[in-house]
């Protein structure tokens, strides 16, 4: 009698072992309001970028107008007068510097109190 070996049987891997997540670290920045909201820049950056904010609204308030009542009359005056073609491009340029500064401040450094 000839005798036929078993197969030989296979156990399944066992399942990859996942490693646990670390505890998220708070962040070492000053701490926001009560509620926990922590804000991207201070109170003065906002500050100037509204102020550069309004003075570029400022600036194409100046920039507009010079529309006739007759379409078919041109005022040169009007339309290429030194305050449309020189004041309100240098007034928006200045509300962009400023906005663009009011982004790049640092904040001001605030002491963070020690963890127990």
């Amino acid at each position: 009698m000839s005798t036929v070996p078993k197969p030989q049987q296979t156990t399944p891997p066992p399942p990859p072992v996942r490693p646990t997540p670390a505890p998220a670290k708070k962040p070492v920045s000053a701490p926001g309001p009560k509620n926990g909201v922590t804000f991207l820049f201070d109170k003065d950056n906002y500050i100037w970028m509204i102020g550069g904010g309004a003075l570029v609204f400022i600036g194409f308030l100046l920039m507009s107008g010079g529309r006739s009542a007759n379409p078919h009359e041109f005022h040169y005056d009007e339309i290429f007068s030194f305050r449309r073609i020189t004041v309100a491009p240098i007034v928006i340029m200045f509300g962009y510097i400023i906005a663009i500064y009011g982004i790049m401040k640092k904040p001001k450094e605030t002491e963070v109190p020690a963890q127990q």
